[in-house]
């Protein structure tokens, strides 16, 4: 018979790092995962720029929650709003040169680190981690829970008013 203690101290050993990934960018830069994640999402961007309603797409989080995000990183510099030329209704969000500096000085995340080795598995160990991931969503039942694209700790998730139903 499996123990399932050492299923949950991995689960706990993930958890932890992130949260002390998070509270150490939080600290060293003055931003949250989120914040870099929409950061990153402007600077992939075509001209660095986005509607905020393609952010909320990408991030997979409620409107309130990104103009949260955005209203911070606009307020601390690093995005600028623009009306959009031709059609003032429409306000672009734009990636500031502080904003782009700010990337480069951030290292890289457990969230990208992640992702680059997940892509050297071979599909049938991909395929092992993807349905183990299922499995646990499933029995925690929290398949409609919002999810960043990015790993993060849900202190990051600044204002976000969505928790465990």
């Amino acid at each position: 018979m499996i123990d399932t203690t050492d299923i949950l101290i991995k689960i706990r050993k993930i958890v932890r790092s992130i949260d002390i990934e998070s509270k150490k960018i939080q600290k060293e830069y003055g931003v949250s995962i989120p914040q870099v994640l929409c950061l990153n999402f402007l600077h992939g961007s075509p001209g660095y720029q986005s509607t905020q309603a393609e952010i909320r797409r990408f991030l997979n989080l409620n409107s309130s929650t990104v103009s949260g995000i955005i209203n911070r990183l606009e307020k601390n510099g690093y995005l600028a709003r623009l009306p959009k030329s031709g059609d003032k209704r429409v306000v672009l969000i734009a990636l500031t040169s502080s904003g782009d500096k700010l990337l480069d000085r951030i290292p890289s995340l457990l969230h990208e680190q992640l992702s680059e080795k997940l892509k050297s598995l071979d599909e049938e160990k991909l395929l092992r981690v993807k349905e183990s991931l299922d499995t646990l969503v499933a029995l925690l039942n929290i398949e409609k829970i919002e999810a960043s694209p990015l790993i993060t700790s849900e202190t990051d998730l600044e204002g976000a008013d969505e928790g465990l139903m």
